[in-house]
């Protein structure tokens, strides 16, 4: 098929009247200037209407939504997410865990890779990626939502069972200053997962050792992590001042509006730069609700106030409610960032995370036609994985 009357959004900036082909392969066949793809007359045609077509969004970081939690482990919960998320433009996720017991964790890993095997080639839903590992292995001074009484200092005898899953897990969220936090670094690496750290109270020397033995990216800048603070008469700085310093440090940042402020956000878009940031939503079971809801995260009772996920005593932010495509909006909007820089942060910037640039997270020949339409205003027309519709509005 062929996107007609769009514009193209490409790292480096924008193609206007542009157009796109997919090949019998579901692949990117040609993109260009109108007058540079030309239509034969027997293919189908998508009228984009003057919007942008841009990658698929891919996000590091999901929950849940519609009420369901990705802890279910249940092909109704995982089918409930991938649809809703769909709807803001994501085409490919990584559900996320909560601080738990780790049978319940090998549950979750376990539901991910016979999701993944029964929908082998499924084009109706976005992609699972697997299983980001969020917790236990958290400081109780920056636990968040997740209680308490699950964080633990990780082990080699805990890793290996996790690493018998490691072909569906994404990423690893720890803090850096535990005892154990430098060996599992070392043991994740050699799996090919991400390593960030997160829920830490580090202090500088602690993100340094890290950072030093291979951790790569730090979990939602600005929230539940460390920052400058007083050690006797000095200044010492936190896990958030090493992240924004070190070039070679990759950031999740969730835009949702609530989580980190607009001049936080302008911060971290000139500390890290477009190449830097990876946006995330953080959502939680509650995104998609109206508010006023309440649901269940991380073993206790969280509701909808205000648009915002807190828990529910108020005490503490509960995940967002956001979509890729709010977040993407709002770094354009309350940041001030350009729009092709906002989609790279939401589409290559998590490709290169997964090692993954080679088949997604960017338009070019040969990359897999997971594309997301939005209008001129930054709103979702329709998203496509493999060159097949999986959302459009009713």
């Amino acid at each position: 098929m062929v996107f007609d009357h769009v514009t193209l959004v490409l790292p480096g900036g924008m193609i206007a009247e542009g157009r796109l082909r997919v090949d019998e392969h579901d692949r990117i066949e040609a993109l260009g200037r109108a007058d540079e793809v030309p239509i034969s007359g027997g293919e189908p045609v998508y009228d984009g209407r003057g919007g942008y077509l841009c990658p698929g969004f891919i996000d590091l970081h999901v929950h849940g939504a519609l009420g369901r939690d990705a802890m279910e482990g249940t092909p109704e919960a995982f089918d409930a997410i991938l649809h809703h998320h769909a709807s803001g433009g994501t085409t490919a996720l990584a559900l996320t865990s909560v601080a738990a017991p780790l049978e319940k964790l090998l549950n979750l890993l376990r539901a991910a890779r016979a999701w993944q095997a029964a929908t082998d080639g499924r084009k109706k839903t976005a992609r699972l990626l697997g299983v980001h590992v969020e917790g236990p292995y958290f400081s109780p001074a920056k636990a968040g939502a997740h209680r308490l009484e699950h964080l633990r200092d990780p082990t080699a005898s805990e890793t290996a069972r996790l690493l018998l899953h490691a072909d569906v897990i994404t990423q690893v969220t720890f803090a850096p200053e535990l005892p154990g936090a430098l060996e599992l670094i070392d043991a994740l690496g050699t799996r090919g997962i991400i390593r960030s750290g997160g829920h830490s109270d580090a202090w500088d020397e602690d993100a340094r050792a890290a950072f030093g033995r291979g951790m790569e990216q730090v979990t939602h800048l600005f929230n539940a992590m460390s920052s400058a603070r007083r050690r006797g008469p000095y200044r010492v700085a936190g896990l958030l001042e090493y992240a924004l310093s070190e070039p070679g440090l990759r950031c999740e940042l969730i835009a949702d509006g609530h989580h980190v402020s607009p001049t936080l956000l302008r911060m971290a878009y000139q500390a890290k730069g477009v190449d830097g940031i990876c946006l995330v939503t953080d959502a939680s079971p509650g995104t998609g609700l109206p508010d006023g809801s309440e649901y269940r995260f991380a073993d206790r009772t969280c509701l909808v106030r205000g648009g915002v996920c807190l828990t529910q005593d108020g005490h503490a932010l509960a995940g967002s409610r956001a979509t890729m495509i709010d977040v993407v909006r709002n770094m354009v909007q309350l940041a001030g960032v350009p729009l092709h820089e906002s989609i790279a942060m939401a589409t290559l910037n998590p490709a290169r995370a997964l090692l993954r640039e080679h088949e997604c997270g960017l338009l070019a020949l040969g990359m897999r036609a997971d594309l997301t339409l939005l209008t001129r205003d930054l709103s979702v027309t329709a998203t496509f994985v493999g060159g097949e519709a999986i959302y459009r509005p009713s």
